[in-house]
């Protein structure tokens, strides 16, 4: 069993259940986007456009484009289904995504399939005491991208330390990830992450995540937040984000 799946049984324990990133369905013709920038100490960036949109009960549509200061661009595209009627605490989605990774002028395909689980703090004896209420949740997802592998430029980048392979994207990756969302005033949101990632050139790698979220104008919402490595390569970094809700 590799061993961010392992890792994420444990987690799963530790939270006395399962656990998922979004498993809640978009509400239908409801639109929800995300424009970040991620940096590293190292001066490696990632910018990403993530976007959901309901188009059945049971059934969200997303986006998710990416460019990497690498030189890499992506784009995916996905269907996410309710797994569950709504009914009880617990709330099971799975999904699956086709798109694309390009690099130095050549494309590769990509597909990545996710299951996911949540629940929210009134559903867990002690999280449901915190004022605010949130949610906790976690996903699987594996990813897998046609084979374009330019040995000079992996071997320049190498040298430059692991930390910059990572802006790439792996022929094979599985990640787990671990949410806890927390409404801790009216307009302030903290999101805590434990992801866990297993890649095919680098190997195992763990990171923490934190952010808060703020209320700014109507339905936009500005994220700020640090990742710091706990395990594997990778570098400290910040991210500054928009989310807008409709």
């Amino acid at each position: 069993m590799p061993r961010p799946i392992r890792c994420l049984l444990l987690v799963f324990l530790l939270l006395a259940g399962p656990a998922s990133a979004s498993p809640w369905p978009r509400a239908v013709k409801g639109v929800f986007l995300a424009l970040s920038v991620e940096r590293d100490a190292a001066g490696h960036s990632y910018t990403g456009l993530y976007g959901e949109v309901g188009r059945r009960p049971r059934l969200t549509m997303g986006v998710e484009l990416g460019r990497s200061s690498a030189g890499e661009t992506s784009s995916l595209v996905w269907l996410q289904r309710a797994l569950d009627r709504g009914r009880g605490p617990d709330r099971w989605a799975a999904a699956i995504g086709l798109g694309a990774v390009e690099r130095d002028g050549q494309a590769m395909p990509l597909a990545q399939v996710a299951l996911g689980w949540g629940r929210t703090f009134d559903s867990l004896p002690v999280l449901r005491r915190a004022r605010g209420g949130g949610w906790v949740s976690a996903e699987l997802r594996y990813k897998v991208v046609g084979a374009l592998k330019d040995e000079e430029e992996m071997a320049a980048l190498a040298a430059q330390g692991a930390s910059s392979l990572r802006y790439l994207t792996p022929e094979a990756t599985a990640k787990a990830e671990v949410t806890v969302g927390w409404h801790m005033a009216e307009a302030l949101m903290l999101v805590h992450q434990l992801r866990l990632e297993d890649r095919e050139d680098t190997g195992f790698a763990s990171k923490i995540a934190v952010s808060a979220v703020r209320d700014l104008l109507g339905p936009l919402k500005l994220e700020l937040g640090l990742i710091a490595p706990l395990s594997g390569p990778g570098e400290r970094a910040a991210k500054l984000g928009l989310w807008v809700e409709f």
